[in-house]
């Protein structure tokens, strides 16, 4: 799409439309297996259509990748030093258990990026990820050297909670076969509370 001048309501409703769209088949299909032919039906796009608000299947993906990041990556940014290590690592679980409920389609996207080897967001992983969870992780273990909550290795601690957290949404078809009808987040926030508070409560 042009970029000398600002876009119309029309284009920006049409572009918004095609990165929704590219999230449900990106995350259904993962990057080998969507086409842009299917993102433009679900969009309810011609094809040329929508080659003119990208010029290919990779700049649609880097696109959705981009957006997703910065999204995936606020609720450890707002952990803070600042407040009650036990409350804010819980809030922590809580947000990103939210993230899963609210945003699945995401979560997936993302894990299926990750399980082919992460080749477009690598170097986002290593520096920008990195140099948050290491922030992150100097404060938790502050926070455990000072007694504040329970010694706790704080990288595998994260490790934890993003895997917890995040089975909801990328093993959703499975969690769903087991309970049934049952809400799978009815019981959940209750529980990784209890799991969490007593992993983390000082003896």
């Amino acid at each position: 799409m042009p970029k000398d001048r600002a876009p119309t309501r029309i284009q920006q409703k049409n572009r918004a439309a095609i990165l929704d769209a590219a999230l449900d088949v990106f995350s259904a299909q993962g990057f080998r297996g969507a086409t842009v032919d299917q993102i433009a039906t679900v969009a309810g796009l011609s094809k040329p259509n929508l080659l003119y608000y990208f010029p290919s299947k990779e700049a649609i993906h880097n696109e959705v990748l981009s957006q997703l990041l910065d999204t995936w990556l606020d609720p450890l940014r707002a952990l803070d030093p600042a407040g009650d290590p036990l409350e804010e690592i819980l809030a922590y679980v809580q947000r990103k258990l939210e993230m899963s409920r609210d945003y699945p389609r995401e979560s997936r996207l993302f894990a299926n990026e990750i399980v082919q080897g992460a080749p477009r967001i690598h170097d986002v992983l290593s520096t920008d990820l990195r140099a948050l969870v290491d922030e992150k992780v100097a404060v938790i273990k502050a926070w455990s050297d000072a007694g504040r909550i329970a010694p706790v290795h704080p990288y595998h601690l994260i490790f934890s909670i993003w895997s917890l957290t995040q089975h909801y949404a990328d093993f959703e078809v499975q969690v769903r076969a087991v309970l049934g009808e049952e809400d799978p987040f009815a019981a959940t926030p209750e529980f990784m509370e209890t799991l969490y508070r007593r992993l983390l409560t000082p003896n």
